[in-house]
């Protein structure tokens, strides 16, 4: 469910655009007010796309009125279910994402009492979900057909209600296509932007380096939620297969990541570390159900990073891991020595992408069966209601005789 972060008074609006930080969002909401029109932007946000820590700067900056909105678990479920119009060239579901965004801007732009939904899409700049089939899609899927304008590259698609009743001015919106920036640029100096945006696609899940750290929990843990891919996001991510289960250890590279490990604890979890030497912090998600064996392995693994049991390790000296339950409680404790010996394993693109592509063609065969049975069915039910008498339903030996000889209706 989405979760408004803003105030509760506010101002009615007469557009809702849907903000990246990006240049063309900047533009498509610019265009709006520069028609007199009451700009509010949204920005979305989870834990593969949006800065909801940027909003009070862009606010500042490009002097708009815009809200954070967080999507997380809403775009977890989607993730669950796997997406309708399938992954791009990574994990990225870019159709899908657009119109799970476009039908909560849809709802906030009813609470506002506004009259369009607005975005920065320009045809033809991407390949998934930019193309006119792909928008076309989009805005029936999402259901904003009446209301859904890509001020960018409007001149190119056709008119909706509010261009046609005036409220929009439709010859002083553009025709921009292609995946060029020039048209985007000199546009920008028009409005004098204090800063002008790079580039970028500025979504997680379409690098491999996060898809296989986000693979394994999609589909390893019962019911992954935002949090886990929080968790996914940081320090280093491995992964054990032992008592026909999967164990999940995220440690951190330097002190920002233990300390941001540290604030993604579950009250599930374990925190895996050294007795008396420093050393990077682990999370082990649900650690305290595992067994005494695998948080020994957990904890050798953890000290095979830290240099300082390396050091004593080489000394002779004794190294003492240990596992501690959220709420500070020791869970495990015990000897251990620093190895990387292949028990725990880190995710790779490469087998990723190949589950990806396996699963989704899967996918695409259940379709086209349920498809051809459904184009059967409705054969056979056409075919049965040409073979029975409208009357009576019995079956007709010999044409109607209004067949034979047509009634003539004056």
């Amino acid at each position: 469910m989405e979760h408004f972060e803003t105030n509760a008074a506010r101002p009615q609006a007469d557009a809702v655009v849907l903000f990246s930080g990006g240049l063309d969002s900047i533009l498509a909401a610019k265009l709006l007010e520069e028609q007199g029109l009451r700009v509010r932007c949204l920005h979305f946000h989870s834990p593969f796309f949006g800065d909801p820590a940027a909003v009070g700067y862009w606010r500042r900056t490009y002097r708009l009125e815009i809200d954070a909105v967080d999507v997380s678990e809403d775009f977890c479920d989607l993730l669950r279910r796997r997406p309708d119009h399938n992954f791009g060239k990574v994990l990225n579901p870019c159709m899908d994402c657009k119109i799970l965004l476009l039908r909560h801007a849809r709802r906030h732009m009813e609470r506002l009492g506004a009259r369009i939904v607005a975005t920065g899409e320009v045809l033809g700049q991407r390949p998934m979900s930019q193309r006119r089939d792909a928008l076309n899609v989009i805005r029936r899927d999402a259901g904003v057909e009446d209301v859904l304008l890509r001020p960018l590259s409007a001149l190119h698609l056709p008119p909706i209600p509010a261009e046609e009743e005036g409220f929009v001015d439709r010859s002083r919106l553009l025709g921009i296509s292609g995946r060029g920036r020039k048209e985007q640029l000199a546009l920008a100096e028009r409005f004098r932007l204090a800063r002008i945006p790079t580039p970028g696609g500025g979504c997680r899940l379409t690098e491999k380096e996060n898809a296989r750290r986000y693979w394994p929990v999609l589909c390893r843990l019962p019911h992954p939620t935002a949090a886990d891919f929080h968790l996914a996001n940081l320090g280093r991510q491995f992964w054990l297969e032992r008592h026909d289960r999967h164990f999940w250890l995220s440690m951190g590279r330097n002190v920002r990541d233990n300390e941001a490990l540290a604030a993604a604890l579950g009250p599930e979890d374990a925190r895996i570390g050294l007795a008396g030497l420093p050393g990077p912090m682990a999370v082990a998600r649900f650690g305290a159900s595992w067994p005494a064996d695998v948080l020994a392995d957990a904890a050798a693994l953890t000290a095979s990073y830290a240099g300082k049991a390396l050091a004593a390790a080489q000394r002779g000296e004794p190294i003492r891991g240990r596992a501690l339950a959220p709420d500070g409680r020791e869970l495990w404790r015990g000897l251990v020595e620093p190895r990387r010996d292949g028990v725990w394993q880190e995710p790779l693109w490469e087998p990723a992408r190949e589950e990806i592509r396996g699963e989704q063609r899967l996918r695409l065969q259940e379709r086209e069966r349920e498809r051809l049975a459904r184009r059967e069915e409705r054969r056979k039910t056409t075919s049965n209601a040409g073979e029975m008498s409208p009357i009576d339903g019995q079956s007709l030996q010999t044409p109607a005789t209004d067949v034979l000889f047509p009634i003539q209706r004056h």
